[in-house]
Parts: C-alpha cells; sequence; structure tokens
C-alpha cells in the first residue's frame, strides 16, 4: 500500500506545472494536499477512507488534466501568433485560421488574384513562339538586337513595376493597386496587337511589364493576407502554378502559327481578356483584412472577415490581428537597413536565391526554346514548346505536394542537381558526332527534363522561402530588392542568350 500511496504522489507531482500562478494549478495543488491528509498509512492497517479518498482522488486527476489540456491550448495558440524571422525579430503573423467549411468562400476571390499570376506567364512566354513570325512583319527578322529589345523590353518595365507595387499597395490597397494594374496590362496587350512598326511594338511590351511587375509583388501578397493558416502554404505555391499555366497557355497559343503567320497578333490581343477580367473581379474581391486594420478602418476589417471567413470568425480574427499588431513595435525599415549588419545576411540570401535562379538558364527555355528546336530539325517546334510547358505545369503540382514534406532546402539541391545533368545532355548532343542523328529527340528529351527540374524546387522555392525569412519590418523592401534582382538577372539573360543563340546558328549552319 505504501507503494500505491508513492504512486499517487507521483501522478500528483507530474501533474503540477511550474506555471503555479495561474487560477487552475492554485487550485489543483489545494485540492492535492486535502487528498494527500485523507491519506492514513499506518503499519498493517489503512485507514477506512483510502478507498472514497483514492476514487476522489482519480476524478480530481482527470479534473486536473482537462485543465492543464485547455491552457496548453491556450498557450499554443498564443505562441502560434509570434514566430521567430531574421534578425531575432519577434513576427506578427495572425495566424487567421477559420473552419474548413470557410475556406471555400476565400477560393474564388484566389483565382480572380491568379489571373495576375496568369497574366504574368502568358506575357513571358507569348513572345517565344510569335518572335519569328513579329520580326518578319515589322521588318527586324536580320536584326538580332532589335529582337532582343522586344523581348527584354518587358523584363526592364518588369523590374521597375515590382519595386512600386509594393507602395502602391501599400497606399491604395490591394484590390485598388489590381485594378490600377489593370490599365497598362490592357493597353500594353492592344498595342502590341496592332504594331505596325517595332516603336510600337516596344511601347506596348513596356507597358505590359510595368504590369506585370506589379503583379509579381502583389499577387503573393494578396494571397497570403486572405489565406486561412491551415491551407496557406498550398494556396501560396498556387501563384507559381498559375504563372507555370499561363506560359503553358503562351505556348499553346502559337499552335497556330505555322497555318497562319499573323496569328502572332491574335496571340497578343488574348492578354486583353484577363486583364479585363482581373479588373472586374477585383471590384467585387474583398480587401485584405490586414490593409484594412493597419488603416484604421475597423469596419471595413470586420465586414471582410465576415465575406472572407463568415460572420462568426470577426471577432476571434479582429482579436488576432490586435495581438499580432502588439508583436513588434519597431518602426518599418529603410531601405539602408537591409544592408545593415543585423539583416544583410539574410537579404543577401533572398537576392542569390533570385539570381542564382535566372542564372541557371531558365529564360534560353521560356523565350526561346521554341527557335532552339526549329534549329535542331524538329518539324512541330511549337508542339515541342508546348510539351515543354505541360512539364512545367506537372512539376509544380508535384512540388506542392512535396514543399512541407521534403523542406526547401533538399527540394532545392535536387532541383538543381537535376538542372545541370539535363543542360549536359543538351550540350552533348549538339557537340558529340556519335549523337548527332539523335540530337532532335535528345535536345527535346534534355530540355524537358530541365524544366521539370527547374519546376520542382529552383522555380516554386525562393517565392516561397522569402516571406518566411524575411522580418516583418523589412519583409516589402527587402522582397522587392529580391525581386528586382530576378528581372534585373533575367534581361541580362536575354541579350546574352540570343547572342550566343546567333552564334551557333552561324557555327552549326542552323
Amino acid at each position: 500500500m505504501q507503494a500505491s500511496t508513492h504512486l499517487i504522489k507521483g501522478n500528483l507531482e507530474v501533474k503540477i506545472s511550474k506555471r503555479r500562478d495561474l487560477p487552475c494549478f492554485r487550485e489543483f495543488k489545494e485540492r492535492k494536499s486535502t487528498l494527500t491528509r485523507n491519506l492514513c498509512i499506518r503499519r498493517g492497517s489503512i485507514c477506512s477512507g483510502l478507498t472514497s479518498g483514492a476514487v476522489s482522488m482519480g476524478a480530481e486527476l482527470a479534473r486536473a488534466r482537462d485543465n492543464v489540456e485547455t491552457v496548453a491550448r491556450s498557450l499554443i495558440k498564443f505562441r502560434s501568433v509570434k514566430a521567430q524571422a531574421s534578425g531575432g525579430d519577434v513576427e506578427d503573423l495572425a495566424p487567421i485560421n477559420p473552419h474548413e467549411t470557410s475556406t471555400g468562400t476565400v477560393l474564388p476571390f484566389v483565382g480572380v488574384a491568379c489571373l495576375g499570376a496568369i497574366l504574368f506567364g502568358y506575357h513571358l512566354g507569348v513572345v517565344n513562339g510569335a518572335l519569328d513570325y513579329l520580326s518578319k512583319d515589322l521588318g527586324i527578322a536580320q536584326n538580332a538586337v532589335m529582337q532582343g529589345w522586344v523581348v527584354s523590353t518587358l523584363l526592364a518595365a518588369a523590374a521597375v513595376g515590382s519595386f512600386t507595387g509594393g507602395a502602391l499597395a501599400d497606399k491604395f490597397g490591394r484590390t485598388r493597386t489590381f485594378q490600377l494594374d489593370a490599365i497598362p496590362l490592357i493597353i500594353g496587350a492592344v498595342l502590341t496587337a496592332i504594331a505596325q512598326n517595332v516603336q510600337t511594338m516596344i511601347i506596348g511590351r513596356l507597358l505590359a511589364g510595368i504590369g506585370i511587375g506589379i503583379t509579381s509583388a502583389i499577387v503573393p501578397l494578396y494571397i497570403s493576407e486572405i489565406s486561412p493558416t491551415d491551407i496557406r502554404g498550398a494556396l501560396g505555391s498556387v501563384n507559381q502554378l498559375f504563372i507555370c499555366i499561363g506560359i503553358l497557355a503562351a505556348l499553346v497559343a502559337g499552335l497556330p502559327l505555322s497555318r497562319s503567320p499573323v496569328w502572332w497578333r491574335g496571340m497578343f490581343g488574348l492578354a486583353v481578356i484577363p486583364s479585363i477580367l482581373l479588373a472586374l473581379g477585383m471590384t467585387y474581391s474583398p480587401e485584405s483584412p490586414r490593409w484594412l486594420f493597419q488603416q484604421g478602418k475597423i469596419s471595413e476589417a470586420e465586414k471582410s472577415i465576415g465575406t472572407l471567413y463568415g460572420k462568426e470568425r470577426v471577432p476571434e480574427v479582429m482579436y488576432e490581428l490586435r495581438t499580432a499588431g502588439q508583436g513588434s513595435t519597431e518602426p518599418e525599415a529603410g531601405w539602408i537597413d537591409l544592408f545593415s549588419k543585423r539583416y544583410w545576411k539574410v537579404v543577401s540570401v533572398g537576392a542569390a536565391l533570385f539570381f542564382f535562379q535566372q542564372f541557371a538558364g531558365i529564360n534560353a527555355v521560356v523565350y526561346y526554346s521554341t527557335a532552339v528546336f526549329r534549329s535542331a530539325g524538329i518539324a512541330s517546334d511549337v508542339a515541342a514548346s508546348a510539351l515543354v510547358g505541360a512539364s512545367n505545369v506537372f512539376g509544380t503540382v508535384i512540388a506542392s505536394s512535396l514543399m512541407d514534406r521534403q523542406g526547401r532546402k533538399s527540394l532545392l539541391i535536387t532541383s538543381f542537381s537535376g538542372m545541370g545533368a539535363s543542360m549536359l545532355l543538351l550540350s552533348l548532343s549538339f557537340t558529340w558526332k556519335v549523337l548527332a542523328p539523335y540530337s532532335g529527340i535528345l535536345a527535346v528529351v534534355g530540355t524537358v527534363l530541365y524544366v521539370l527540374s527547374f519546376s520542382l524546387g529552383a522555380g516554386p522555392v525562393p517565392a516561397l522561402l522569402l516571406p518566411e525569412i524575411f522580418a516583418s519590418r523589412i519583409r516589402a523592401k527587402a522582397v522587392a530588392l529580391s525581386l528586382c534582382m530576378h528581372w534585373v538577372r533575367n534581361q541580362c539573360s536575354v541579350f546574352g542568350i540570343r547572342r550566343r543563340l546567333s552564334s551557333c546558328c552561324l557555327v552549326y549552319g542552323w
């Protein structure tokens, strides 16, 4: 019986938390003392109250366990409001976590925002199949420099747009910025479709570039701010998926070019449709609750929360937003702060991710895969490029399912390793004479494997990783700097790729 007594006391001691200041623990301690005094253990005999005391003690233990679990859940919920980021900053991430039944209301608005991601990918890929045809119509077929300008103007303008997108979103709100962004997207698409000279084409590409630069900044921002916590990671990868879908749509749209060379105008004109749908859709989409709360528009924030998650979730989400607002008292960082001792390492990591993403050569596929396949003797060059785009979409879907299970780092290592191996295969197919009879097939296989490897890690991971490694006070500017590195490196690649492609055509007689 002494062993039983010690066991009961031991169980009581385990249930007592270090947080003795909580009411439930104080009550439990008092009851434990009372119950312990009722144990009358004597040599060879046991007091008559032991049995009833043990039964009562079991009930008290169950009650205490429930109290402990309730407190633990409260503590976990409170701790989920704050997360550690770069430089030891305490993050102000409100864990918006509605019930699963309310996520159906969020998805349509995410779909509307993804129209911007589709336009992003479409404008990047539309020039792939159309470049040779528009060059003939505009009289620049023999001018590789002007062709490079047609491609790279979009990228230079996108770098400017990515810088201004965050500032516009902070000033006018997320939905209004989407509507404003539709203006250059629509005008740019119309100008490129009706262009009779290269100057008009470049102006149209310039406006379209500003538009997709802004969308590259605000689409992931809007999605992350309206998404519930439990599906935020999945919806975050949707942005990259729809960019790939946009590229694929541009490649598929080029299939009629072989029968109708003037169809390139229709390809550029098709971009007007999603631009108009984006502007109209954002008219009926709710504004970001976080932005409304930061602007002091409490009633509008509550209305937006009710639309996204249901009216029953308004008090909880508003409490979380208020709690998040108290998480960090530091002012927003300036541009100089990004290079301070506190932040320069993490900012360098973010910029390097996008630098090496573009340095790995993905631009050669996105912009010139059709020209490369045609040079290699592939009869259905546009169809082969469409196959490459499909592999990009497929790889992104696979990456979305592996992102949380395999981790970002392992996906990046696998992705870059696969890209290197496939590029080696592609280069050998053009340089080894023994492989010359199979160069066309190997070119397609190597390119498909390259794009598949890219979409498994190097494509989606950088955009998902940046919000996770940047502290809230530097996030907007650090993301803008990283995206600028993306667009600048992208633009530099275009001229180099076009120059090398022209040299290869002369050397190998393509």
